[in-house]
């Protein structure tokens, strides 16, 4: 990234192999799939510690129910809780042409997956049927979700990250356009017509910023085509774009970053020494719902909600959803505790198989 007033300027490209056009392999992509990776070698060392009931051979099928789960279950949960007219949008002139299954143009929500990886988790704990017809490997479900818990914030983690790639799911604003900022701000050329650039810029600098996009579009083309054309050259290192476009942005908190934190490496460390001794089946799980719930609402407090997005008492969509992602775990816990369930897992010593 460049260095400019005080700020960043944020100029990295979301490709990491551009193959043609606006196709290619891109950062958010390979983030899934590392979590899913790291996720799976978790899984084996809490197998070999004796940690995990899962039999060996269904590891595999554990991490790819987990991963259809929260893709599924983010996009479908990103159109019902935040966007449902993507259902009935369709533009024919691009694929894959239905808005619902658009996620090349990103929408995922993290509560909507975390309900398709319970959903998964049921399906696992089931077992599955050997050659004779007989069902085999079952586990307690609570079990399962707490082995997913534990998992999840590697998922999170790289997830955050490829968001702040994207420069997407902005924060708040710390400095206008042209002003000084804090040299941990980030300025984000998507803010300009993401919805949250309104009553930024100055009239002059909207004009500046309107001209400068008429330079890297044709006539007959809209600006968003310019805008997009600037932000590539942007990215592609270009002092002279990344010069001209600078003073007309604003400068933010990089919530991308600070959700990252929270939610892979503080959660994550959290559930991990939780787990270090054997707990009754689905202790893991509610203190995954009650800290994630509790560094989401702080986190979104300097995160802006997307545009058109309407929350409640001064709290975000997701923060309600976060509410409600809290009272569900400690009502799990209340209710783990008082059963007399033998205690599973314990990784810090190896347990018999």
């Amino acid at each position: 990234m460049t260095s400019t007033l005080a700020a960043w300027l944020h100029d990295i490209d979301p490709f990491a192999l551009k193959l043609m056009g606006d196709f290619g392999i891109r950062w958010y992509g390979l983030s899934y799939a590392a979590g899913f990776f790291l996720g799976w070698l978790a899984l084996r060392f809490l197998h070999k510690r004796g940690a995990a009931l899962i039999p060996r051979e269904r590891i595999t099928d554990t991490i790819i129910y987990a991963a259809l789960g929260a893709v599924v279950g983010g996009r479908l949960g990103y159109i019902v809780f935040y966007q449902p007219s993507l259902l009935w949008y369709f533009d024919f002139s691009t694929p894959p042409f239905w808005g619902g299954v658009m996620l090349n143009h990103g929408g995922m929500a993290s509560h909507g997956g975390m309900i398709g990886v319970i959903i998964a988790g049921v399906m696992i704990s089931r077992g599955y049927k050997d050659n004779d017809g007989n069902r085999i490997g079952q586990v307690p479900p609570m079990h399962v979700f707490d082995l997913y818990a534990l998992i999840a914030p590697f998922g999170l983690f790289l997830g955050r990250l490829a968001n702040f790639i994207n420069g997407e799911l902005l924060g708040k604003v710390v400095a206008k356009p042209g002003e000084e900022a804090p040299a941990w701000a980030v300025r984000f050329p998507q803010e300009i017509f993401s919805g949250h650039d309104d009553n930024l810029r100055t009239a002059a600098q909207d004009l500046e910023l309107q001209t400068l996009l008429e330079g890297y579009r044709l006539p007959d083309q809209p600006v968003s085509v310019g805008l997009a054309e600037l932000i590539e050259q942007v990215q592609a290192g270009s002092v002279e774009a990344a010069q001209s476009l600078e003073p007309l942005l604003s400068a933010r908190h990089p919530s991308q970053l600070y959700q990252a934190f929270a939610e892979g490496i503080v959660l994550g460390l959290v559930l991990w020494l939780i787990a270090r001794k054997p707990r009754t089946p689905g202790v893991i799980m509610a203190w995954f719902l009650i800290c994630y719930g509790v560094m989401r609402i702080a986190t979104e407090f300097v995160r802006l909600p997307d545009p058109g997005i309407a929350g409640l008492g001064g709290l975000s969509r997701g923060q309600l959803l976060s509410v409600g992602m809290i009272l569900f775990g400690i009502g799990v816990l209340v209710i783990v505790t008082k059963r007399r369930a033998q205690p599973i897992g314990g990784w810090a010593s190896k347990q018999p198989q």
